[in-house]
């Protein structure tokens, strides 16, 4: 079988679809042409699609607009139309969740890419050798296990021995900063009004890294004849950083900022881990897509759920098309 898969793999890497369709001819029982050969080795992957991606989303629309108590069965389904919509667009919390998944989107984002072009800048240009592995070092919060991360963090705003606290009590000592910051500990998780600035920390902390490869990738590709003429031209590195380094950005810049609102308004694992799932003090942690989870498997109301799921789907798209409509290039622009 070994040498049966290795001979498909180099018929393909050949692109010898005849040869490909012989040997596929005398592992099934059926005779192949090598027309069909290419849609029957994606075959897997399409079926996969159907019953994994497809089929949920087909079956997500269609719920929005039943209500549907899942234990007696699809024959419970009873049709109410738009009415899960109305619902939703009338519920408090629903409006207070998103209010909050906007307000942690905004904190967490836009500082990511404010950071994240200088730093990318610096690591370009600043480290030499030790470049790669400053690079690994940023990276590695993103593709750490958010349980881990939530643990780590939940360690680190604990009230009483967290080390964030702790720091802040002797930044406090010091003249002129210390009127700046609290006197007193502070109860990170357990006030309202300090739950989204630290689960903002988090999300800022873990994703800074992966925006900096972004931009870093960016950077590689700008040509370096650019910059000696903007030097020859006597402009400083300020100049060459606006003129240069940013226009040249602009097309990862859109990518980027496209991720961090995609993922700002689906912010999910940080928030759930961190306040047990149900939002935190006064549901100060709630993202909407807590919300949609509580709706459906706490609450029991699917189709609410799945209104809701539509309801932000059509947010993030508009929002991704402003995102577009921002960094399309002017009219007479380069």
């Amino acid at each position: 079988m070994r040498q049966t898969a290795a001979a498909l793999l180099q018929a393909l890497a050949r692109r010898d679809l005849a040869a490909a369709s012989r040997i596929l001819t005398d592992v099934l029982p059926v005779r192949l042409s090598p027309a069909t050969v290419p849609y029957v080795l994606i075959s897997p992957f399409v079926l996969l699609f159907l019953v994994f991606s497809l089929f949920p989303l087909v079956f997500s629309l269609y719920l929005a607009f039943h209500v549907w108590e899942p234990t007696d069965g699809l024959a419970a389904m009873t049709y109410v139309g738009i009415d899960n919509f109305r619902f939703a667009l009338g519920d408090d919390w629903f409006w207070k969740s998103l209010g909050n998944t906007v307000w942690m989107a905004l904190a967490s984002g836009v500082p990511q890419h404010l950071v994240a072009i200088p730093l990318a800048c610096f690591l370009n240009s600043g480290l030499g050798r030790g470049r790669d592995l400053a690079v690994g070092v940023f990276f590695l919060p993103y593709i750490t296990s958010t349980v881990a991360i939530a643990i780590l963090f939940s360690s680190l705003f604990s009230t009483d021995y967290g080390l964030i606290n702790l720091a802040l009590a002797h930044l406090h000592g010091i003249p002129l900063l210390g009127t700046l910051l609290p006197a007193q500990p502070v109860d990170w998780m357990g006030r309202p009004e300090n739950i989204k600035p630290a689960i903002s920390l988090i999300v800022f902390w873990r994703y800074l890294g992966f925006n900096v490869v972004l931009y870093l990738a960016a950077l590689q590709t700008i040509p370096g004849d650019l910059y000696e003429a903007a030097r020859m031209d006597g402009a400083g590195w300020f100049r060459q950083f606006w003129f240069i380094t940013l226009p040249s950005l602009r097309p990862m810049l859109f990518f980027a900022v496209t991720l961090s609102v995609i993922g700002g308004l689906q912010l999910f694992e940080e928030p759930f881990i961190l306040t047990g799932g149900k939002g935190g003090s006064d549901q100060a942690g709630m993202s909407t897509a807590i919300y949609l989870y509580r709706t459906a498997f706490d609450f029991n109301d699917f189709g609410a759920a799945s209104a809701m799921s539509w309801l932000l789907f059509f947010l993030v798209a508009g929002l991704t098309y402003a995102t577009n409509r921002a960094f399309r290039p002017r009219a007479g622009s380069q």
